[in-house]
């Protein structure tokens, strides 16, 4: 049975994915590009364990990201402290030390950079796959770099571990593509003294909310629910409501953003229209993972949480050679998936390899 109870399609049932052998000097590696056993697309985390758990096992693993390694974690807010333990972040057997109960992003960075010189990962960074072509034994990456250049990288298998942070939810309302307007928090020193409005609910809007605060910025929380979500970190939920309710951080629940103009917001509020001024807006409206490149490879995704088609125990798509990794494997419902126990996927795929003939 599949992850969710979907038994895995056969080879016969899954969608092929485009051939490679009428393109101009595709099916045929070039002699300096290896053939690897394992491609990992994604270089978080758990893509990383994929690759080492692949390399640990005799297989040659490398890995395509199109931005920097950990490129999620990079773009988190730059003084953000982990969720959870340093032990419950760890990959390849490698210890993750920190001086703190809860590790920093930058300590994750470090780490992570660590672990991918140690076991000397080949990853290709600032690399975009624009599509993927062949089947099964016989992949064939189609890549583009920061300057135009197109590549190709050939696999006998693919892991997917693309996870969901690169791509916002976009509230598709006027003004949002206003230089102004930023979809990622990083860091509150350049809003000192402005007029910042903060769209929505959960830890991202909280945390984001309160360093801009607390850091001299006069902050607007605007959320379509009722409250702050009941998700958010038992440690900040409270921090954020006593701000709200003394009148520091200025909050409108059960509202929305109707239009972003240069120097106003204009909100729909359950007390009728309200216009702000405004400097700056942050839409942490939540992410997603990225379904249509799934769906291009042909990967099934079913129901109102697009769970991909998934198997338990190898996670193998529908597509044979081609396996999940990462939140990726639970579909929209991106809060059951994290590094903690996203990181033992790759130990699953690298061992469903290693039962097949070579």
């Amino acid at each position: 049975m599949g992850e969710f109870g979907e038994t895995k399609p056969s080879a016969a049932k899954a969608a092929p994915i485009p051939s490679a052998i009428s393109e101009t000097n595709q099916g045929v590696p070039t002699a300096s590009e290896p053939v690897f056993d394992l491609l990992v697309i994604g270089a978080g985390p758990t893509g990383l364990a994929c690759a080492i758990e692949a390399q640990k096992r005799g297989f040659r693993a490398g890995l395509v990201d199109k931005g920097c390694i950990c490129n999620s974690i990079y773009h988190y807010p730059s003084h953000m402290t982990f969720f959870t333990t340093s032990e419950l972040l760890e990959i390849g057997d490698i210890p993750f030390p920190s001086i703190n109960a809860k590790p920093s992003r930058n300590e994750a960075l470090e780490y992570y950079r660590l672990v991918s010189a140690h076991y000397k990962l080949d990853v290709r960074q600032y690399h975009l796959v624009k599509r993927v072509t062949g089947a099964d034994g016989d992949f064939v990456l189609h890549l583009i770099d920061r300057f135009e250049r197109r590549s190709q990288l050939h696999a006998r298998k693919l892991a997917i571990a693309t996870g969901y942070y690169d791509l916002p939810n976009i509230m598709g309302i006027p003004g949002e593509n206003l230089s102004k307007v930023h979809h990622y928090y990083d860091d509150p020193h350049p809003y000192f003294a402005t007029d910042v409005v903060v769209i929505g609910g959960k830890n991202s809007a909280a945390i984001a909310a309160l360093e801009l605060w607390r850091h001299g910025a006069r902050v607007t929380l605007v959320h379509r629910g009722p409250e702050m979500h009941r998700h958010v970190k038992y440690w900040i939920k409270p921090d954020i409501e006593n701000r709200i309710k003394h009148g520091e951080i200025n909050a409108f629940f059960r509202s929305r953003v109707l239009e972003i103009a240069p120097d106003t917001v204009h909100l729909e509020t359950p007390e009728g229209p309200v216009t702000l001024k405004n400097d700056f807006v942050f839409a942490l409206t939540g992410y997603r993972p990225d379904f249509d490149f799934l769906e291009a490879l042909g990967v099934s995704c079913q129901g109102t949480d697009r769970l991909p088609v998934c198997h338990r125990e190898t996670l193998e798509s529908n597509v044979p050679g081609i396996y999940l990794a990462g939140v990726i494997v639970a579909g929209s419902r991106t809060n059951e998936i994290f590094i903690e126990n996203g990181r033992f996927h790759g130990r699953q795929i690298a061992e469903a390899l290693a039962r097949q003939p070579r």
